[in-house]
């Protein structure tokens, strides 16, 4: 750790004071006209793409992942990064197959597409799955993140108060404000994330003095984003089948990032607006992960790879735009706190309350919905002082995830291209896929009885849900009132999407933007192969 004394100026003080009053109020004043649940949890469907956008980037940039991929980046190089571009062709994806469907369904949730397509025990588990997750990896690990920072500046305070602080600041607006405060205070945010990450980028290059001094001075394997068999961070292989699926997850199904699309005005303003999230994830590495290389030499000695990005933010910034960067990673914070706090309680209550009290109003359930999302912040409060424990908030976050999604991403995979997976069969795949799950985990994990990068777990995992999904798709009957036709993706769908875009110009055609986005993201890769 660098020797300086972390004391914040009058100026940055009341430059975060002001920022936090703001958002705050902008969240209140927001929550004042809402009158039903599609306002309160959906912004009453009508966004459009730019805030879906940025929305989308600030929710999934938060202070984890600016910690995360700064400090793998410090321990075992740029291939972090690798997530950071899959993202841009896992949304190319969702624009194409799923986006679609899951708008014209007009549903709330993601759980409760996975009904529309197998039936409501589908629903049930997807739901009690991703409001776990939402608190216990997203949440939790958003208010260990900024308790980490804070705590450099307050040393003396408990990190489970700084927690409850955070968690505090970002209920407010959430709780009051719904979706719509969400996706307005994440476009600001947004803005302020980017300014600040590029101000610490520059300031940290020009102290290092030019690319050659940082090439001849970093070993060649941190450099790179396509790596051998035995990297312990990225391997190629684990590249190829592993981070693809725990994106897909990430993007196309987590209830917490899909709800933005959910909020579209129209498919092509859900369309627009995830490729220009997948766009603005590109000079992530850059402006995020770059800078956790530049630390390798400016701080040779640091205790754990998460203390690299707070190291930069105090160690590099002057008095006036160190408040205007921690604002910007404050904001960063409150956007993955307020989307998961948001979510979570739209799972709760449109998946479980209103589905076994069908009758109460849209203004009864805006009220419960408040309720919830007080309540999950206490939840993640209480746990997410327990993440201290792992040696990597990233490898914490990654690990998680990679034994807990594959059952719901085969659902979702194969339900999308093939009409005979029913909903016994995917019933018969979420239970035994999970017994899989943690029997895995276990022999794993808690044994140790086998050495496997936690990015193959989730191919194993996938081919065998995969078998059992369609095995049982086979040979059990299908319900006789079942009927999801509608819900699967075909040629000719394909066809009169052609037919209809011809009437577009070409930057508002998707598949253009696509393409362009793709051939962008294949120019990086190869140039820090």
């Amino acid at each position: 750790m660098p020797d300086f004394n972390i004391q914040l100026h009058a100026i940055d003080i009341t430059i975060l004071v002001v920022y936090f009053l703001f958002i705050m109020g902008l969240g209140i004043y927001l929550g004042r006209k809402y009158e039903d649940a599609e306002d309160y949890f959906l912004a009453g469907r009508s966004m459009i793409w730019p805030f879906i956008g940025l929305s989308l980037f600030a929710s999934n940039i938060s202070s984890t992942t600016l910690i995360g991929l700064a400090g793998e980046a410090y321990s075992t190089g740029i291939s972090v990064f690798n997530y950071e571009w899959m993202a841009a062709v896992v949304l190319v994806f969702f624009a194409i197959f799923i986006l679609p469907f899951v708008l014209k369904s007009g549903v709330y949730t993601m759980p409760e597409f996975l009904e529309r397509r197998f039936d409501g025990r589908a629903r049930i588990y997807f739901a009690g799955l991703t409001i776990f997750l939402n608190i216990f990896v997203d949440t939790a690990g958003s208010l260990f993140a900024g308790a980490l920072v804070i705590q450099m500046v307050f040393p003396d305070v408990a990190i489970w108060q700084t927690i409850a602080v955070l968690a505090v600041v970002a209920g407010v607006y959430t709780i009051t404000g719904g979706l719509a405060a969400v996706i307005y205070t994440d476009a600001i945010q947004a803005i302020l994330l980017l300014v600040g990450s590029i101000v610490i980028s520059v300031i940290a290059f020009d102290k290092i003095g030019d690319w050659d001094t940082l090439v001849s001075q970093i070993s060649p394997d941190k450099l790179s984003l396509i790596r051998p068999l035995d990297d312990p961070g990225v391997p190629w292989l684990g590249l190829l089948v592993g981070v693809p699926l725990l994106g897909f997850y990430f993007w196309c199904t987590n209830q917490f990032m899909v709800q933005r699309v959910l909020s579209a005005k129209n498919v092509n303003h859900g369309r627009w607006g995830s490729l220009f999230a997948g766009a603005l994830k590109l000079p992530v590495l850059f402006i995020m992960v770059l800078p956790g290389t530049f630390a390798i030499i400016l701080y040779p000695d640091l205790a754990r790879p998460d203390l690299v990005y707070p190291t930069l933010l105090f160690d590099l910034l002057p008095v006036g735009l160190l408040g205007l960067v921690l604002a910007g990673f404050i904001a960063a914070l409150m956007s993955q706190i307020d989307s998961t706090l948001n979510s979570a309680s739209t799972l709760v209550t449109m998946d479980f309350v209103r589905k076994f009290y069908p009758d109460l109003s849209s203004h009864r359930l805006l009220i419960i919905g408040r309720y919830v999302t007080f309540i999950i912040m206490i939840l993640a409060v209480l746990w997410a002082p327990q993440i201290e424990s792992f040696s990597s908030l990233f490898k914490y976050l990654q690990k998680v995830l990679a034994y807990a999604i594959p059952p719901v991403v085969v659902l979702f995979l194969v339900g999308t291209f093939w009409k005979t997976a029913h909903a016994k069969a995917a019933f018969s795949t979420i239970i035994l896929g999970n017994i899989l799950s943690a029997g895995l985990f276990f022999a794993i994990e808690v044994l140790e009885v086998m050495s496997l990068h936690f990015l193959y777990v989730p191919p194993i995992l996938f081919v065998v849900c995969c078998f059992i999904l369609v095995i049982f798709s086979l040979i059990l009957p299908k319900g006789t009132d079942e009927d999801a036709t509608d819900l699967i993706w075909t040629k000719a769908i394909y066809n009169a999407e052609t037919v209809e875009l011809r009437s577009y110009r070409w930057y508002q055609n998707y598949r253009i933007l696509s393409v362009i986005l793709l051939t962008t993201t294949a120019a990086i890769v190869i140039s820090f192969w």
